[in-house]
């Protein structure tokens, strides 16, 4: 066995993204998530799982500048994106493009990520490191997932969340069909 380099690794991710067509036009909608670490690694994420898009609400830092940026890795150059000050404003345009808007937060009618039947269209709400989703955000949305915790700790990182529920996504769901 030996490391893949350049050439064979776009034959390989190539020859998989032709037998496993994607099956979900995801969009991810960024809640003030405040650390730029966080902001860069989610560009990385919706590269690498072919996001839709980003949308960046409240106080998002853009990924331009910065530790966001240092993340990212020029991800922020790939992945469409813009800033919407308002997750309201930003959710009735979703809205009124078919999208399902779907809160990744431990709420009272979240129900486990692998257990959400995930629409065609649909928008992934992630909140601030904090505070996660508010309230107000969660009252607009269709539906809230979370995923089970094992240990003690109550929740994962903002970024890894987001990639945990895309994978499935992409990977989970793509082998069952």
């Amino acid at each position: 066995m030996r490391q893949l380099r350049d050439t064979d690794i776009k034959r390989l991710m190539r020859s998989y993204r032709r037998e496993h067509p994607l099956r979900h036009d995801i969009v991810a909608l960024l809640q003030s998530v405040e650390y730029p670490a966080n902001v860069g690694s989610i560009f990385r994420v919706a590269d690498a799982l072919d996001l839709t898009g980003l949308v960046l609400t409240g106080i998002t830092p853009e990924p331009t500048v910065g530790t966001a940026h240092k993340v990212a890795r020029g991800k922020e150059a790939r992945v469409p994106w813009r800033y919407v000050a308002t997750p309201g404003e930003a959710l009735a345009e979703l809205k009124a493009e078919g999208y399902r808007i779907i809160a990744v937060e431990i709420a009272d009618e979240a129900v486990p990520f692998t257990e959400y039947e995930y629409p065609d269209k649909l928008c992934l709400i992630v909140g601030h490191e904090d505070h996660g989703v508010t309230n107000q955000t969660l009252s607009l949305c269709d539906a809230a997932v979370y995923i089970p915790m094992f240990g003690k700790g109550r929740s994962l990182n903002v970024h890894v969340s987001l990639a945990i529920v895309c994978a499935y996504l992409r990977y989970g769901l793509a082998c069952e069909a």
